[in-house]
């Protein structure tokens, strides 16, 4: 039997196969993600031009065309013009064809022009890294002659580990399935709280909630090793990260709220928003357990209380949101609740108000806020008093 340059026994394949994709991962995760396309981190050249190779290697993918495209994704997140969301396109189609509905949007040459700037275009990218089936041919040979037959088996694992995990896995599940730290207006989510397997790419809602941080984990309990890996090129000086998720601050509540607490509480807004809706879901399930009562059978608590805590509403068909507008009409406090979370979003939503006008409108919120008569919605006024720069 033909054998490699390697004779290994049989457990050492699979740890030869895991090892080299995970070098992938990280390639994708720390050079194409956090550094291409978010500029979250700078690049030493020499792991720059690293990854580079291994991705044409491994992936054959195209640093512009996947920039371009994940880009757009984070600019037309959750609408029909996202290259790839499952709540417009379906869970399934994402899951089993991530990869064909990468390859059809990277055709699109306006995605193209108008979200790939700034990804390399030198000499190397323009004549060698363009051929991509060059690249994973010449993986193919490199893994026969170091371990034989076999290496066929360890290519067709690289081949499909990207596509699998990449494009099906994190653009399908993570904004489908798991959990939410952040309040963010997509459907992101974390599928895990510890991303090793796909490079830290599992705390997704995180991501999305803030893009350009080189650091994807956000609580105690999470772990991404994406992130070990760029702490220790830092270390070399091979990297540095440029920003990271900001971390809350407080302190004594102002009796009036100044420019510095607007500022905060822009900075930290999906620390806000989250806030906000964990201290109003007593409210929130007191009235809608008394609509239960009222509407009987036919009323959906789950999802009415998704529409109103989560500001789902927006993406709501016509026809639940006039359901959701008669249901808010029989419950003061609940349409106080979704007018008030409505009116605090606008205060970091992109419009042409001043400073001046975005803090006399936090005033105006606080004080309606105070006068309410919710309980909750007074305490946290408060806590909006609290937040510092």
């Amino acid at each position: 039997m033909i054998s490699g340059l390697f004779d290994l026994p049989w457990w050492g394949y699979i740890v030869v196969a895991l090892v080299l994709t995970h070098i992938t991962i990280a390639s994708v995760t720390i050079f194409l993600h956090r550094h291409q396309a978010h500029r979250a981190l700078e690049l030493h050249p020499i792991p720059s031009h690293f990854f580079r190779f291994w991705l044409w290697l491994t992936t054959g993918m195209v640093t512009k065309e996947w920039a371009a495209i994940h880009r757009k994704h984070h600019a037309k997140c959750e609408t029909v013009d996202d290259p790839h969301s499952p709540q417009t396109r379906g869970i399934r189609k994402v899951m089993l064809e991530g990869a064909e509905l990468y390859r059809a949007e990277a055709k699109n040459q306006e995605t193209l022009q108008r979200y790939g700037h700034g990804t390399p275009d030198d000499w190397l990218e323009r004549n060698v890294y363009r051929h991509n089936v060059v690249g994973i041919s010449l993986m193919l040979v490199i893994n026969v002659i170091c371990f034989g037959p076999i290496g066929l088996t360890i290519w067709a694992v690289q081949m499909a580990w990207i596509p699998f995990w990449a494009a099906g896995v994190v653009n399908g599940l993570g904004h489908y399935w798991g959990y939410r730290n952040f309040d963010c207006t997509d459907a992101s989510t974390n599928l895990f709280p510890w991303g090793i397997l796909i490079g830290g790419e599992e705390l997704h809602n995180n991501h999305h909630s803030f893009a350009t941080s080189a650091k994807l984990s956000a609580k105690w309990y999470e772990f991404d090793i994406g992130w070990m890996y760029i702490r220790s090129m830092e270390i070399l000086r091979l990297a540095k990260a440029r920003k990271t998720i900001p971390q809350p601050r407080f302190g004594e509540a102002k009796r009036i709220v100044d420019f510095d607490t607007l500022q905060a509480v822009i900075t930290h807004r999906y620390d806000v928003m989250t806030r906000y809706v964990a201290s109003l879901k007593h409210t929130c399930s007191e009235e809608i357990e008394k609509l239960k009562l009222t509407h009987g059978s036919k009323f959906d608590a789950k999802a009415f209380r998704r529409w109103v805590l989560s500001g789902e509403e927006r993406h709501l068909e016509a026809g639940e949101k006039q359901q959701l507008e008669i249901m808010l009409k029989d419950s003061k406090a609940l349409s106080t609740v979704v007018a008030m979370r409505e009116e605090l979003a606008a205060l970091w939503a992109r419009s042409n108000a001043t400073r001046e006008q975005l803090l006399g409108q936090l005033h105006d919120w606080i004080a309606r806020a105070e006068q309410s008569g919710i309980q909750q919605l007074q305490d946290f006024s408060l806590r909006l008093r609290r937040y510092a720069v």
